[in-house]
């Protein structure tokens, strides 16, 4: 019998993770609360309209890609993906409308078109995107933070000497407003700090590395939507010989003498030679490793922010609309304000629609459409979220009707809704934030739990509230990080 490793959790990280243990010849047993793999990338469907539950948004497509080839497997005869044309349509209430193109030149053309804004500021913004993106993934992305090894090589020396063209000493919005001359161009530049739960007045320059990848690197739909990454890695793991056990949440990681040796399931003891935790880090602490030394600075920090989401089938298509759609805040400044200072929801909030069924017909019904409508919100910290949740319904329908000059009320004829009570519920993310620790400083990448705990042999970490972040890329690539620092079995 090999050696044996278990994961606590079957999110995204959670599957990538179990695939890398067993191609290291681990025998790897996952334990899920949950009746189904996936933590938030998962589905739901209601009278014939599907929808993708959670990210929406997919690029570095070769992180899954990898999983496959490292199984010995050709990923396209598993998983299928196409670049789009368009990585997101923008709305204002003025009816200034943008399509950011992903061939650069057609974006940079169409910002010159719609917002007067001079093509080279485009392709100035992008290049220093990819700048960032070149000096920063290697150690940020790729490495642990936490060991000297990171630190101590050619690639950290030339980040070093980059330091004051990297972001780090300004914010987001700062940086944009030097860029571009139109405020709304500067918006919809802004809106990538979203994309970990961030604040661009706030968050560090450093995070306009985000546009790299939509733009440079391309964003991607699977043909089978979103929810098809997680069912193909789950089919991929269980060919591995990995055991799912669902339902059955872990109570306790059990330690022995500084050394994880199993965890507690159901009042029995499950022996392993590894633990590898993708449940959140914050509530894992509080829960299933509450006896053990706490790290309270971590802990302590202020987390990302959650999100309101309503699942609408609606009745009816709307050719202007494509994939991914923005209808911006008449003031981005106050809904950010409302967010992080004043833990609420601005009464203009800047509504996202995902529409899976422009590019996946069948993900609802004829002359129909599958609207995944969300906003930014705070985190839970006890607000009543029944009167937030109408008074925000009302706001973004009355949004919707003043941008697309229409009555969508009608025509919503499936509702679900997840707000940050039911996210934590669903998927252990501490008060609902989606992304753990904020990135509302510069000192944020530091900020977040090492992939492996320093004081307790054989316990790992993966997923998104630890490092390298949030989103399905860096959740992926936390797993690998992870799996680089165990030996073979």
């Amino acid at each position: 019998m090999g050696k044996k490793a278990i994961v606590i959790g079957s999110g995204i990280a959670g599957l990538a993770a179990s695939i890398r243990l067993a191609n290291k010849g681990y025998q790897v047993q996952v334990f899920e609360s949950n009746a189904y793999p996936g933590g938030k990338l998962s589905e739901i469907s209601i009278q014939g309209y599907r929808f993708d539950t959670g990210p929406s948004l997919f690029t570095l497509p070769e992180q899954v890609d990898e999983l496959f080839t490292l199984s010995g497997k050709n990923p396209r005869d598993h998983f299928q993906y196409k670049r789009l044309k368009v990585n997101c349509h923008y709305f204002w209430e003025d009816g200034t409308t943008v399509r950011a193109y992903a061939d650069r030149q057609a974006f940079a053309q169409e910002v010159k078109l719609k917002l007067g804004e001079n093509p080279h500021n485009i392709t100035e913004a992008l290049n220093k995107s990819a700048y960032i993106y070149q000096y920063l993934a290697p150690l940020f992305m790729h490495r642990s933070l936490h060991r000297w090894s990171t630190w101590l090589n050619q690639k950290a020396l030339k980040a070093y000497l980059r330091l004051g063209k990297l972001g780090l000493f300004q914010t987001m919005n700062q940086a944009n407003k030097k860029l571009f001359g139109n405020a709304k161009l500067v918006q919809l530049f802004n809106r990538y700090a979203t994309y970990n739960g961030s604040n661009p007045f706030q968050t560090p320059a450093t995070l306009n590395i985000i546009p790299h990848l939509e733009f440079n690197r391309g964003a991607y739909f699977p043909e089978k939507g979103m929810h098809d990454i997680t069912q193909s890695l789950y089919a991929l793991a269980t060919e591995l010989g990995v055991n799912f056990s669902f339902g059955k949440p872990v109570e306790k990681i059990v330690i022995e003498k500084q050394v994880a040796k199993g965890v507690l399931v159901q009042g029995r003891f499950q022996a392993s030679d590894l633990v590898i935790n993708n449940m959140d880090m914050v509530n894992a602490y509080k829960t299933i490793l509450k006896d053990q030394l706490q790290p309270k600075k971590l802990l302590q920090q202020p987390k990302s922010s959650s999100a309101l989401i309503f699942y609408w089938g609606i009745s009816k298509e709307f050719p202007e609309l494509d994939l991914h759609n923005i209808l911006f805040s008449g003031d981005y400044a106050r809904e950010f304000d409302h967010i992080f200072n004043k833990q609420t929801i601005f009464e203009d909030p800047t509504v996202y629609i995902n529409i899976t069924s422009v590019y996946k017909k069948d993900d609802a019904p004829e002359q129909s459409m599958n609207w995944f409508t969300m906003i930014n919100v705070p985190n839970n910290q006890g607000q009543d979220w029944e009167l937030l949740k109408n008074r925000a319904r009302t706001s973004i329908i009355n949004k919707i009707n003043r941008t697309l000059k229409t009555d969508i009320e009608p025509y919503i004829v499936v509702e679900e809704i997840l707000d940050p009570i039911s996210i934590e519920s669903k998927t252990s993310s501490a008060n609902g934030a989606l992304y753990g620790n904020s990135s509302n400083n510069r000192y944020a990448a530091f900020l977040r739990h090492a992939n492996f705990s320093s004081n307790l042999k054989g316990l790992y970490f993966c997923g998104g509230s630890v490092h390298p972040g949030g989103g399905i890329p860096l959740c992926l690539l936390s797993a690998k990080i992870m799996s680089e620092m165990i030996p073979k079995a």
